[in-house]
């Protein structure tokens, strides 16, 4: 047209303006609107309009802004409705509100356009009385019987939690609109009406409304929380009858519903199914893995996902975190925790607490204090992590002074926090404190203790000998004592001796689990630790006829990412001679040490020398030996034992840590031993 030396006009200018709003082309607007200035049309009121239009579409508000304030005299409704819809589509809400309120002030009457607009923006900050004063002015001014404005008021009611005025909405119009429906259900679902956004959904399907790719999402949803199976894969059947799979959002939604679900084969079979998958794709499917105990296939996955160019998020970060502590893969976890770095996402509590539960899962309690203290807004989940995380890693005393600190910092315990402090003085014989943070779980907080909480307080009685009191606490629970607390109660009487209440104990876990091994072994240990080795071989027997197998005694550490595991009297490793012989070498140098092998760890029928090369070549010693061989020269050897440390071999560590001069650290089932020249932070009571 200018090639042609024809003279673009203002109505030109709008309609190039329009269409590169329409596709954000910022420059190409820019240019336009250095062509306005020139030729003295930006005065103009319809190219003033394209261009806040154009500004405000492609995110460049203070531009937009300017220009509005610029037209002066000149601002009519539509020019008012272009900046307040800029204002709300740019995530500034309560400017939106205001500039509403000064079009009124000003005498400028709304229209269809300018009330959707003002109505989301209530609806993004909550803003219910202003929204049902903006109703009013829809009803006054006759605009109330508009689609779009009608869909505008149901959302807006829907998400200020409103759900009956957004109902009435609803019925009152004319027309059934999929948007309104839409955000009647995502309102039901957000505010915990599962039911009810069912009910709509079975409504529009009878009503032979046309469900879109919105729709499927909020009711799935409700399907995952309501674990309604039978109903979900009627509605699976329909999304691909109708071909709706083949939508993102939907694909998404199925997959997360069959993963919180724990029906990981459907959801690795739709997720399998899409073409393209986004981070969301990814983060339901790893987060199903992760919650559902599958953390080493969660942690596989994680690396598909890097591979495939896909940047992890908060939720994603946080979930594989919690599978880095379950599986104690430290270097995997540090990793995790350097990217997110590197990624520049801002802070998210969730990340933070997962790190500190990571680390001290890993027995980095210190790396986990430092996270800690770099939390600014710390919740009862942050300070609850620290708490057991210190009671595991053998600092119980240290768990009750963040427990003071967390309640002069106004935060109320939880739960899970009662079972960590519990757990930290029945590690520390705590007995005192442990009492007293029992009995103010209901009386102060309004919290009724569990089975696990019961079993705690059992396992600090029995650990201090109070086995009268123990016992006179089963008798006294309000809630029915399960498997936990009898093997707590078990647990105490290996400890004591006492064979009459380790038989009742035993013979209540086996009827309450038939096919679990620890009873049976725990009674047999008991028997053998008391020299009665023909009970002891009773019991060991009983157990094969029945058809239960004892998990093997496991350690293993990890070095250069590659796991070695030992098992007792284990010879398969590559390394076997060279581990035995540094195993040889040991016990001398710990016995010239002050080191006694303690014949009561030796629970075979055998002579006092055989009993002695059985606990020479425990799994933990084994595995002790392999990292002095191998690991660098003063580096801490970390080993992990899927079975309790026996007390032979906890010994055997601190002299070990001494005449090598080596930091062990050593997770057992039951919590961390960091053994330092001689001591270990249990203080030798675990």
């Amino acid at each position: 047209m200018q090639f042609e030396g024809q003279k673009p006009s203002q109505y030109t200018l709008s309609s190039v303006l329009r269409m590169c709003s329409a596709n954000a082309l910022l420059t190409r607007g820019e240019q336009i609107h250095s062509y306005a200035i020139k030729t003295d049309l930006d005065s103009n009121g319809f190219v003033n309009t394209g261009l806040v239009d154009l500004y405000a579409k492609c995110k460049r508000i203070l531009e937009a802004e300017y220009l509005f304030d610029m037209a002066s005299d000149r601002k009519n409704h539509v020019l008012w409705t272009t900046m307040l819809s800029g204002y709300s589509q740019n995530g500034y809400e309560l400017r939106a509100l205001e500039c509403f309120r000064d079009m009124l002030a000003g005498g400028v009457e709304s229209n269809q356009f300018t009330f959707p607009s003002v109505l989301t923006a209530c609806a993004a900050v909550s803003a219910r009385g202003f929204g049902a004063q903006v109703h009013g002015i829809i009803v006054r001014t006759g605009f109330g019987a508009n689609v779009f404005v009608e869909s505008a008021l149901v959302d807006m009611y829907a998400k200020c939690g409103d759900l009956n005025n957004a109902r009435r909405a609803l019925e009152t119009m004319e027309v059934d609109d999929v948007v309104s429906w839409n955000s009647m259900i995502v309102g039901c679902v957000r505010n915990g009406f599962k039911e009810e956004a069912l009910f709509l959904f079975g409504k529009m399907h009878r009503k032979d409304m046309e469900i879109d790719d919105y729709t499927y999402p909020s009711v799935l949803n409700s399907f995952a929380s309501m674990k309604d199976m039978k109903n979900a894969k009627s509605a699976h059947s329909l999304i691909i009858k109708t071909g709706s799979e083949g939508y993102q959002l939907v694909s998404n939604a199925l997959v997360d519903m069959y993963a919180k679900w724990g029906e990981l084969g459907s959801a690795f079979q739709v997720f399998n199914s899409m073409l393209n998958r986004d981070v969301i794709s990814w983060t339901s499917l790893v987060t199903g893995y992760a919650h559902n105990g599958s953390h080493e296939e969660a942690l596989k996955l994680f690396c598909k996902m890097r591979v495939a160019g896909i940047e992890p998020d908060q939720i994603v970060t946080a979930s594989i975190l919690s599978a880095c502590a379950e599986l104690t893969v430290l270097k995997f976890g540090q990793q995790i925790h350097a990217n997110f770095i590197k990624s520049g996402f801002p802070s998210s509590l969730s990340v933070d607490n997962s790190l500190v539960t990571m680390y001290a899962k890993c027995g980095c309690i210190e790396d986990a204090n430092r996270v800690f203290n770099s939390i600014r807004i710390r919740n009862v989940i942050t300070w609850t992590a620290l708490i057991v995380g210190y009671a595991q890693n053998g600092k119980g005393t240290h768990s009750l002074q963040f427990y003071d600190e967390m309640i002069a910092s106004g935060i109320k315990p939880d739960f899970i926090t009662f079972i960590g402090l519990l757990f930290a003085c029945s590690h520390a014989g705590l007995v005192e404190h442990g009492r007293k943070y029992f009995e103010s779980m209901d009386k102060v907080y309004g919290i009724k203790p569990g089975p696990d909480h019961y079993a705690c307080m059992i396992d600090l009685l029995g650990r201090s000998g109070k086995m009268q009191e123990a016992k006179e606490l089963v008798n006294q629970m309000v809630v029915e004592p399960d498997a936990t607390v009898w093997k707590a109660l078990l647990s105490a009487c290996r400890v004591h001796g006492d064979l009459e209440l380790a038989e009742r104990a035993a013979t209540t876990l086996f009827e309450l689990e038939p096919q679990n091994a620890v009873p049976y072994v725990m009674l047999s240990n008991t028997y053998s630790a008391a020299g009665k080795w023909e009970d002891a071989a009773r019991i060991r027997r009983l157990m094969k006829s029945k058809g239960v197998s004892k998990e093997p005694g496991r350690s293993w550490i990890e070095m250069n990412s590659k796991v070695h595991t030992f098992m007792s009297e284990d010879r398969s490793h590559p390394n076997t001679n060279e581990i035995y012989s540094k195993v040889d070498e040991i016990m001398i140098l710990i016995k010239e040490a002050g080191y006694v092998p303690d014949m009561n760890f030796a629970l075979h029928d055998v002579d006092e020398e055989g009993k002695e090369l059985g606990l020479a070549y425990h799994s933990e010693k084994l595995a002790v030996a392999f990292g002095l061989l191998f690991l660098p020269q003063g580096a801490p050897v970390r080993i992990f034992k899927n079975l309790r440390v026996c007390g032979d071999c906890h010994s055997a560590m601190k002299f070990i840590s001494r005449v090598f001069h080596r930091h062990i650290i050593l997770r057992d089932s039951n919590c961390f031993h960091h053994v330092r020249e001689g001591m270990c932070s249990c203080g030798d009571y675990w």
